[in-house]
């Protein structure tokens, strides 16, 4: 029969279950929250109580798209930390009140960790492909950017990380300076595609080791369009475009400068690219680029498993589970979770 795991992720704006049977994946259900675009971001009041509305259906429906009865379930994987406390609260009682009635014990997942172990989930469009120990990943997401050397499905070290802002973060902020709607990553990722790279420079950090910054582009980024827009008011609308290609371009420059600096000083060939943003078309085509230039070998998640989804908690649960690594009935939800 195997070992079924349900995922449960509650992080931020998406409520999501999966079912993995061992490392099959099974199903995979998530739903969005609208709302939040109005307010040109995620209001956490709002997230949660659309949560407690959606986390039932979700699982319901992932159970039926999985063929998997509750008593066929040997535990529940639950995203513990780091996100919107209200969020997570949502999913942790969920899972302690399912796993309570059925008998079954739960998993506590770091959401971080979670995004690089997604990478081990077997699935007709992961082309059962993962990667070999140790390997070097890039996990960029709206809240966070971190180099992270993986030794084991267990174990990983941080070697860099942003100082201030984050990757995704730089995306949305600079996006809503370009008028465009929340979340901003993605419009920028399909302007740049419009637009010439090339035409505008801004500021990059000048950091040593491992660590990024994203603030200072930011800050450039808003000085720039402040300036020409004095000379030409309708800049913005004339250049959207260019600018967002031009953005684009500096910040893939900068994860990818980092990047290579890690895997030369770790010689570690073996690459991989997680989170939210890992989905931008341009640092795919970079990281791509450089593989061939380097000869990495490198491990990048299929669409619709960059941004937040359970799968990739329940295959990070199954992992837990069979080393027995299972949460105590008292335990709690933490906004901010370390590795």
């Amino acid at each position: 029969m195997g070992t079924v795991i349900l995922g449960i992720e509650s992080s931020c704006d998406d409520t999501s279950a999966a079912v993995v049977r061992d490392r099959m994946l099974l199903s995979n259900v998530t739903a969005g929250q609208e709302v939040h675009r109005q307010y040109g971001g995620v209001v956490p009041e709002l997230a949660s109580r659309a949560h407690q509305q959606n986390i039932v259906p979700v699982v319901d429906q992932a159970l039926k798209h999985a063929g998997i009865l509750r008593s066929e379930i040997d535990a529940v994987a639950f995203t513990r930390g780091p996100g919107l406390l209200g969020s997570l609260l949502v999913g942790t009682s969920f899972t302690k009140g399912f796993t309570a009635g059925l008998g079954i014990p739960m998993i506590e997942v770091n959401h971080l960790q979670a995004h690089i172990l997604v990478h081990f989930i077997l699935s007709e469009q992961f082309e059962n492909h993962s990667p070999n120990f140790p390997f070097l990943c890039l996990l960029v997401s709206g809240g966070h950017t971190q180099l992270v050397v993986v030794k084991d499905h267990h174990r990983m070290e941080i070697i860099g990380k942003s100082l201030d802002d984050a990757a995704g973060e730089a995306f949305d902020k600079c996006a809503k300076l370009l008028g465009l709607p929340y979340p901003g990553g993605p419009h920028v990722d399909r302007l740049a595609l419009e637009g010439d790279p090339e035409k505008y420079t801004f500021n990059k950090p000048r950091l040593d080791g491992f660590d990024y910054s994203f603030s200072g582009l930011k800050t450039s980024f808003l000085y720039f369009l402040r300036d020409r827009i004095k000379e030409e008011s309708d800049f913005i609308e004339m250049n959207r475009a260019d600018l967002a290609a031009s953005l684009q371009r500096t910040i893939v420059e900068i994860l990818m400068n980092k990047l290579r600096i890690a895997a030369k000083k770790t010689d570690i060939q073996q690459i991989a690219l997680a989170g939210g943003v890992s989905a931008n078309s341009g640092l795919r085509a970079a990281i791509r680029e450089e593989a061939v230039k380097n000869g990495w070998e490198v491990y990048i998640p299929p669409i619709g498993y960059s941004t937040d989804n359970a799968a990739m908690i329940a295959i990070t649960g199954y992992f837990r589970y069979l080393k027995g690594e299972f949460a105590s009935e008292d335990i709690a939800p933490l906004a901010r979770m370390h590795f």
